[in-house]
């Protein structure tokens, strides 16, 4: 995502510098506001993720290139480079430019909104399973100030959601897991591991059932197709 933001002069016509690690930290408290204010839980920063933002924010400015694949990997690539085991990661760049300069709040605030006013990048920022995050501002090294910003928001592995559906009724069940629809036969189990917190549905003529499976939860089916279903949660 390209933005071109116009600073304010300063009182002696010298551009001025924001104070770039204090910028990053401005980004993580506006996302984190931006995710309140969706009823979302916050994102915690995360060394990790932070070094892989560094690292590509540093190379964007470097090679004059710019993109989520501008060094020839993804985005995941980079941060599993960094250690970062995930189950989900999504990225977020930008780039603004102004002769003039930026205050520091004045620029995290100009790449957060420029995000929020772009879909996609917005739909990041919104992630409902993301609990991680990692940011970088650097300078770029050119004639114009320029600063380019890299924005990761993640969950690790460590947070995968594993549950179990045991049949224990006389026929097959069908069943929701998100957008996705699966089967279990009768006395069979099926285990699930999730990088989302999905809703589960069990169809049950027009009264289907609906759960909210946590970690390590086992969700049994008990009964007779031709009669009530029952379904039984016994958490981890």
């Amino acid at each position: 995502m390209a933005q071109l933001a116009h600073g304010t002069a300063s009182r002696h016509g010298a551009p001025m510098q924001p104070d770039l690690p204090q910028t990053e930290i401005a980004i993580v408290e506006m996302t984190n506001a931006f995710r309140r204010s969706s009823d979302l839980q916050e994102v915690k920063p995360d060394p990790l993720l932070a070094a892989a933002a560094r690292a590509f924010a540093h190379y964007l400015a470097k090679s004059e290139k710019f993109g989520h694949s501008a060094d020839g990997r993804q985005p995941h690539q980079r941060t599993e480079e960094r250690g970062y085991r995930h189950c989900l990661v999504a990225e977020n760049l930008a780039w603004n430019a102004d002769s003039r300069g930026f205050q520091t709040r004045q620029l995290a605030g100009e790449i957060v909104q420029g995000w929020k006013a772009s879909p996609g990048h917005r739909e990041n920022m919104l992630l409902a399973d993301a609990t991680e995050i990692g940011v970088s501002v650097v300078q770029a090294p050119y004639r114009v100030l320029k600063f380019i910003a890299v924005q990761i928001l993640a969950r690790p592995e460590r947070d995968s959601i594993r549950f179990t559906i045991r049949n224990a009724s006389d026929a097959s069940l069908r069943y929701a897991i998100g957008d996705e629809m699966d089967t279990v036969g009768p006395s069979s189990s099926i285990t699930h591991e999730r990088c989302d917190v999905p809703q589960l549905v069990f169809e049950k003529g027009a009264s289907p059932i609906r759960i909210l499976p946590r970690d390590g939860d086992l969700i049994t089916v008990i009964g007779q197709a031709a009669r009530a279903l029952k379904v039984e949660v016994k958490a981890k």
